[in-house]
């Protein structure tokens, strides 16, 4: 007998219900799950199959099926490939787009200067609520596994984590099933302790790991890239009058050319949107003292955000003079954002 599609699909669907309810399957609850459109008789067949094939368990007479060594092992080599296959593309086209997402903000900074003529901020975009996408653990070598993290927006991360005792390779592929089962598409907010509490029971012995990997899991989840900001038009500020102070005019250029305290305006504008607050289209405007950056309280400040796919956002800001032409601003900032939304084809 060979391993064609429908016994495959099969073999999965018993995998995955497994690994949720830790109860045997059987042939009632394997219809029932969409994409087969097959009787339960035709998959009673199947499942005699991949038991004689020594894929599956009949743990009890007239009970379901539950995965065998056999069958962990086709299943788990069958979706790393996939996944490994997944992250070396992920990383190639990450690389790729990084590239030309770096110079295309370059780009808009300058735009937005020459067109308004005041000075321009763009921040790279972050990933804002993320959710995991999978998690692959590799084991390095008796004390140490290396766990890949795939949060939205193909962000990759690698953190290695401590074993204090030697784990198989059966063992890592048995773990890696347990995790992407119960952990995949779930959000910070989602991976609750009673959920944490349940995977690691289900590691048995492998718990601290298990607790290590699902901390490493919340810290991909949490933390942004470094920000990069691109800036355009600085000396535009010394066209007017009231910011050419030495003094005013040092401490504006300053804070853009060292770009930390923006981080915090972008935190700001990206917290107040999702809070209902200002525009529809995520422009605001700080006036003064309604700036959170100390250097620019005798600026305006106008923001806007840009969304990418999965979640990506970033600012764009406009600093001028409080009479600076706010309606030109808007509509600058406003036709921007428009086009990056239809060069990334944005729903």
């Amino acid at each position: 007998m060979e391993m064609d599609e429908r016994k495959t699909k099969i073999l999965e669907a018993i995998i995955r219900n497994y690994l949720q309810t830790g109860e045997p399957v059987g042939s009632r609850t394997i219809s029932k799950l969409e994409g087969l459109k097959v009787s339960p008789a035709t998959i009673r067949n199947e499942m005699a199959d991949l038991e004689e094939m020594g894929y599956i368990l009949q743990p009890h007479t007239s009970s379901g099926r539950i995965p065998s060594d056999k069958g962990y092992r086709f299943y788990v080599d069958r979706m790393m490939s996939e996944k490994e296959k997944e992250v070396s593309e992920m990383e190639e086209m990450v690389v790729q787009k990084a590239d030309q997402l770096s110079e295309l903000l370059r780009q808009v900074s300058k735009l937005l200067a020459e067109n308004t003529q005041y000075a321009a901020m763009v921040s790279s975009p972050q990933i804002h609520h993320n959710k995991l996408k999978f998690i692959q653990l590799s084991r390095v070598d008796s004390n140490h596994v290396l766990a890949v993290i795939v949060v939205e927006g193909n962000i990759i991360k690698n953190k290695m984590i401590n074993v204090a005792e030697e784990i198989d390779d059966d063992t890592i592929l048995k773990l890696n099933l347990l995790l992407n089962t119960h952990l995949n598409g779930l959000s910070l907010e989602e991976i609750n302790l009673g959920l944490i509490t349940l995977i690691k029971e289900r590691a048995g012995i492998h718990s601290e790991m298990i607790g290590s990997v699902i901390d490493a899991v919340a810290e991909a989840i949490k933390a942004d890239e470094d920000l990069e900001i691109y800036t355009s038009g600085a000396n535009n500020i010394f066209k007017y009058p009231e910011l050419s102070d030495n003094q005013k005019a040092s401490e504006i250029i300053s804070t853009l050319e060292e770009k930390e305290q923006f981080g915090e305006l972008m935190t700001r504008s990206l917290s107040e949107l999702d809070s209902g607050n200002g525009d529809s289209h995520g422009i605001q405007v700080y006036i003064g003292n309604e700036t959170p950056i100390q250097s620019m309280k005798n600026c305006s400040v106008v923001t806007a955000t840009y969304e990418l796919e999965d979640g990506m956002k970033g600012m764009m800001s406009i600093i001028g003079p409080k009479r600076m032409d706010y309606d030109k601003v808007a509509k600058t900032l406003k036709t921007l954002q428009d086009q990056l939304d239809a060069l990334y084809k944005k729903k």
